[in-house]
């Protein structure tokens, strides 16, 4: 390389030395290809390859996202699955030992087995099971929660004294 090549192109000067590597490989092909028309001729040739090769690694990018959101996907789709199944075997032990218990204690505290037995017991499947909490589905079963604790209070008073 003469002196005239170089002040007529300036170099950047850069620390990496695989700018330099890249730089020198550039400069040695455009002396063995007989100038920098020539170089730039070869350059075009190889642009198409070059945008192909690109958009080729571009669909193995959009592929490869497309795979881990798949993963993803499956994966909280799993977790979901498995909490559902939880909370149905969660509501399903609660609630039969809410029945047992209601059962056990009717003889001796009605007040206690309606509150077991009662709405109560639907609202807690309401909100474990099927999870849902809405207010005025909450507001329906206090008060029926209300009215079977009123009318198993006056079901078990003893008969008025004649």
């Amino acid at each position: 390389m003469s002196t005239e090549d170089s002040s007529t192109a300036p170099v950047p000067r850069d620390d990496n030395p695989v700018f330099h590597m890249g730089l020198d490989i550039a400069m040695q092909w455009g002396q063995a290809l007989g100038g920098p028309e020539q170089l730039k001729i070869a350059f075009e040739a190889l642009e198409p390859q070059l945008r192909r090769e690109h958009e080729i690694r571009l669909k193995q990018l959009e592929a490869q996202a497309k795979k881990a959101e798949n993963a993803a996907r499956a994966a909280r789709e799993k977790r979901q699955h498995r909490l559902r199944m939880t909370s149905l075997l969660v509501g399903a032990v609660i609630s039969i030992a809410m029945l047992a218990g209601g059962i056990y204690v009717a003889k001796d505290a009605w007040w206690l087995a309606t509150l077991l037995c009662g709405p109560s017991l639907i609202g807690m499947m309401l909100i474990i099971v099927l999870r849902r909490h809405d207010a005025e589905i909450m507001r329906g079963i206090a008060d029926a929660a209300r009215r079977s604790t009123n009318a198993a209070g006056q079901a078990n008073q003893p008969p008025p004294p004649v």
